[in-house]
Formats: structure tokens, sequence, C-alpha cells
């Protein structure tokens, strides 16, 4: 634990990882406000238990994905970590019924974790809700902590994003593209967003109105693991007469180009619980279709004005929307983005200032 009262923040697993990279987030964050933090990267989470093995107070970002091959390999490795530490987590990729079969295996985990752990943070009232519901009864209750913004409010007219992203966007109807950030993987959108774009596009050529093209840009790369979901997205696309581009994996500076590029941008996943890639569209100041849902509507409250939340059925009428008014896809100068990645850092500061 550091002179600060803050405990060693081990970053485990890859830092291209939306919860590796934000766990790092917050710690710079820490940081920056003038705390004394102690962070050591630990690529493998194997290695998290000898890392942990010489701290008195440990803190990681849990998700069973990073910390194990399976969920109970994950929580054997927490229940490590806890027998040599005081350790406390942030949990991460909740639980819920949505999973399919796997979603009793992941809540005898997470409620493992929970069992062993000082204590626990989530990142929305829906997170929380879904660990009293389905880890019940659980051993403690956990502390919402939202997910910060990096900036206080969405660029102004004049700063050089704003600019850049105001000549990416077009006055009027161009082409039809359509924007997903993250992972590929299945149930994240990408196969709503082919079906609705392929929908515009037959509506606007049975009405003779022109349309340059129908694309549907991936921004990001497959899931480990989910490789051959990409090769089927591609096929259903091709048949479907939209154009289905992946990008990659990109580095920070190239993914915010990304989204902030001409384009509509869209959250389609329907069972999130907590999001970064959410997040990242407004710091670039836009505003994303999210599909409607109990974390989508707390978000809206959390930060209003800043999300455009749509029924399943209603994607493909909000995407003829947005390519009419590309200036729908974008917030107003200077909307408010708060909580900050510094608020939620000082909120962490209090919580294990008061963690036993």
């Amino acid at each position: 634990m550091s002179s600060s009262g803050i405990p060693e923040l081990l970053l485990v697993g890859p830092p291209q990882h939306g919860v590796t990279a934000y766990a790092r987030d917050l710690a710079e964050a820490l940081t920056h406000a003038g705390f004394s933090v102690s962070m050591p990267v630990v690529p493998h989470a194997e290695a998290a238990v000898a890392r942990a093995a010489g701290s008195d107070r440990v803190h990681v970002h849990f998700t069973d994905r990073i910390f194990g091959g399976t969920p109970e390999d994950a929580a054997d490795l927490v229940e490590r970590m806890a027998a040599v530490t005081r350790l406390s987590v942030t949990l991460h990729d909740l639980p819920q019924p949505s999973d399919g079969t796997g979603f009793e295996r992941r809540a005898r985990a997470y409620r493992r974790v929970l069992d062993t752990v000082r204590g626990a943070v989530v990142s929305s009232e829906h997170e929380a809700n879904l660990v009293n519901t389905h880890l019940a009864p659980p051993a403690r209750l956990a502390t919402v902590i939202p997910i910060g913004t990096r900036t206080p409010s969405s660029p102004r007219i004049g700063d050089q994003a704003s600019r850049d992203s105001a000549a990416d966007a077009p006055a009027a109807p161009g082409p039809l593209r359509v924007l997903i950030a993250g992972f590929i993987y299945p149930g994240k959108g990408h196969a709503e967003a082919i079906d609705a774009v392929a929908a515009v596009r037959h509506k606007l050529r049975a009405t003779g109105e022109p349309l340059e093209e129908a694309t549907v840009l991936a921004i990001g790369s497959a899931s480990p693991g989910h490789e051959a979901d990409v090769e089927l997205l591609q096929r259903h696309a091709a048949a479907s007469g939209v154009t289905l581009r992946v990008t990659g994996y990109l580095d920070d500076i190239a993914y915010r180009a990304a989204v902030s590029a001409h384009g509509i941008p869209l959250a389609a996943h329907q069972h999130l619980s907590a999001s970064r890639s959410m997040i990242d569209w407004v710091e670039q100041g836009r505003s994303p279709l999210v599909a409607d849902s109990p974390y989508a509507r707390e978000m809206a409250r959390l930060r209003p004005n800043t999300l455009r939340l749509y029924q399943p059925l209603q994607l493909a009428e909000q995407l003829e929307e947005g390519w009419r008014r590309p200036d729908s896809t974008r917030l107003a100068p200077s909307t408010p983005l708060h909580p900050t990645l510094t608020d939620g850092a000082l909120a962490y500061h209090d919580w294990w200032a008061d963690l036993r």
C-alpha cells in the first residue's frame, strides 16, 4: 500500500483489453490528482499471485475472461491472491442470463470472488442489481463508481479535434456508414447493423434516392476465439448488399480518429452492464445510437443529452434519420460529460480509505 492509502493497483491482462485499459486510466488519474500510486503491469494473470504476495493491500479489475481459461480457474486465482494479501476488486462483465449456457458457471465464480475479497466495486447501478439478483446472497454489497470520461465536456468549436471532425462530417446525406467500436463477438450488434443498413439501402434505392455506399465499419478486431464470426459476418454482409469493413486493432490515435470520422455511431449490444466503448463516443463529441436497456437508460440519466436510445425494431428507421441528418450524430459543443476519470479516481480513494 502506498503512503497515500491507495492499495497497489495491479494492471492484470493484455494492455489492449478494455478492462485492463480502464484500470490503467484510473491509476493514471490518481497520479494526475497528486497521489502516490504503484501500478505494476502483470500481463499474465498467473503472475498476479506472486506479485500480490509482496504487498499489504492490492486492488485488481476482475473479469473471468482475463483471470482464467474457465470461470472456475479465474475464481481459483482470485482466492489464491486473497490468501496472500488484503484484496479488493472492481467486477466487470457481470454474469447475467443472456450469457446463455455459461451463466450458472460464471455466477458461481463471481460469487466466490465476492466471498473472498475485502470489498468490491461495480461500474453501474445495473451491475449492482445483477450482483444482488444473480449472486445472492452476496457476501457484501458492491459499491457503485461509474466509469468516468477522460474529459469534462465534449470538444468545443475551435478545438483541433472538433475542427477535424466537422471537416469530416458532410452537411447533407452522403455514404451510409455505420460505426461500431470494440471487439467483435456474437451479440455485439454487427449482424443487426448489417440487416438494418441493408433495409435502409433497399428503401432508398426503391425511392430513387442516391446512395454512394452502404457500409458497416467495425472499429476493432475479433475477440480472441471469435475470428470465425468475422468471416460469417462478411458473408452475411455480402449477401445483403452491404460492405463490412474491419479495421483490426488500432492504437489510441488511430482509434480516436476512427470514432470521430463520418458515420453513424452505434452501440447495438442489448445486454450491456457497463461499457467503456460507449464513453469513447461521447469523449470524441459523438452522440451514439444505443440499444435501449436498463444500463443505457442509466447512462442517459447520468449524462443527459449524450445518447440516442432506440428500440431494436426501430434501428433501420434511426439509421435513416442519422443518414439524413449527420449533425444529429454529434454532440453540441461543450456538452457536460461528468463524471470524469478524476471524479471516479477520487471516489475510489475515499472508498479505499473506508475499507477495512
